[in-house]
């Protein structure tokens, strides 16, 4: 049976360098660089980022992510590797932490990538993004309040942690490669547990009765 092409994803909080390395990790693996927010979502985003409805916000981002799954699928159905900046780990994680009380269940049958914790040194990630030239949105300064909670809504998922402290993006390329060379169902992702892909149902009264 032949070899099933690479899919790796990419996590952590902002700041720990998940964009920066994404394209040089597809570039030495030969792989497809598949965005998460496809394109046709890039007008609405917009939008839907300067609202603040949670829930409206998670539904969102996790549509975009089922559109690149079919994008995904499609490259390792032709035999192409992949790499993600983030994957569905990161919208579950965060939007836990921002206070979403939907109950989400991933399909069984989602590609499920090797995936690698980002960690970085707080006063260098900091320092890191001050030094960023780009807009922040509400959600950017308030996953930075929650950054706590983010990690910790992490911790269902298995992962390699990579920590990128001190080290140039290329270095950090390199140790990926290195985590692979060693076998990847050799070196234990560091599980943050289960991976239950499930996040709490939203809490309801009893019938007739309306939440305040």
């Amino acid at each position: 049976m032949p070899e099933q092409p690479l899919f790796e994803s990419l996590e952590g909080l902002r700041g720990t360098g998940k964009s920066t390395v994404a394209p040089l990790l597809a570039e030495a693996r030969g792989a497809a660089l598949v965005p998460t927010v496809p394109a046709l979502y890039h007008p609405l985003r917009r939008e839907i980022d300067a609202r603040d409805n949670v829930e409206a916000r998670m539904a969102f981002y996790l549509s975009a992510l089922f559109a690149a799954t079919d994008d995904i699928r499609a490259h390792l159905s032709a035999g192409t590797p992949v790499v993600v900046d983030s994957y569905f780990a990161r919208c579950l994680a965060n939007h836990r932490a921002y206070g979403s009380r939907l109950g989400i269940t991933l399909p069984p049958d989602l590609p499920e990538p090797v995936t690698y914790s980002l960690v970085c040194d707080e006063n260098e990630r900091r320092r890191r993004l001050a030094a960023r030239h780009k807009p922040t949105s509400r959600w950017d300064g308030l996953a930075e309040e929650v950054a706590e909670q983010i990690t910790h809504a992490y911790a269902p998922f298995p992962m390699h942690r990579v920590n990128t402290t001190g080290r140039t993006p290329a270095q950090v390329v390199h140790a990926i490669l290195d985590v692979t060379a060693q076998g990847v169902s050799g070196a234990d992702p560091e599980p943050v547990g289960a991976h239950p892909h499930l996040l709490p149902p939203v809490p309801r009264g009893p019938v007739g009765t309306r939440r305040p």
